[in-house]
């Protein structure tokens, strides 16, 4: 049995986990620069 298919499927999902998380932190980043501002023009 090759297993070529079943490391190119972990490499992928591999990659597309750490594209979501990173994208889930940049938005939580953007969220909570938005929020400091918001308290310094008070």
């Amino acid at each position: 049995m090759n297993a070529w298919p079943f490391i190119a499927a972990a490499y992928g999902l591999t990659g597309a986990a750490t594209a979501a998380l990173v994208g889930w932190c940049w938005s939580a980043m953007r969220r909570a620069e938005r929020a400091a501002e918001a308290l310094r023009r008070r």
